[in-house]
């Protein structure tokens, strides 16, 4: 395989990967990767407002709006105006959604293991450093 075809390969294989690996992590774990970012998130947290939130785990905003109502209706997630600042929504986690992350991790753990079966524990470091260093350069990418 000539390097031109083995880039598009790879484009290709990406796309594939994350089209499988959406729907079957949901399904194993109960929960949206996004969704459990999120709750990730805020249980390293005690209270963040919903627009740090969504800067930091870099979702759209409208998505995250989504996600967190969802999230409350279940009752995982609690969301208040800031006293300080009436423009201003701060999420936490409940202690519903706290109980519930451990699962979840549990699940996600899993769920990984499973995907990476087969690889040598000394290759991982290997595949995070190039995943790492295609994920800076899709950063750096305008568009």
């Amino acid at each position: 395989m000539d390097h031109s075809c083995a880039r598009t390969h790879i484009a290709y294989i990406l796309r594939e990967l994350h089209n499988q690996i959406s729907p079957k992590f949901e399904r194993c774990t109960g929960i949206s990767q996004s969704r459990l970012e999120l709750l990730q998130h805020l249980y390293e947290m005690k209270e963040i407002s919903q627009s740090s939130l969504q800067k930091a785990v870099n979702i759209d905003p409208a998505a995250v709006t989504r996600h967190l109502k969802q999230l409350e209706a279940s009752g995982k997630v609690s969301r208040r105006k800031n006293p300080k600042d009436n423009r201003e929504t701060l999420v936490a986690l409940t202690d519903q959604g706290r109980n519930e992350i451990l699962s979840y991790r549990k699940e996600r753990d899993q769920f990984v293991s499973n995907l990476l079966k087969g690889f040598k524990e000394e290759e991982l470091p290997v595949l995070v450093d190039m995943l790492e260093r295609m994920q800076r350069n899709a950063d750096q990418i305008e568009g």
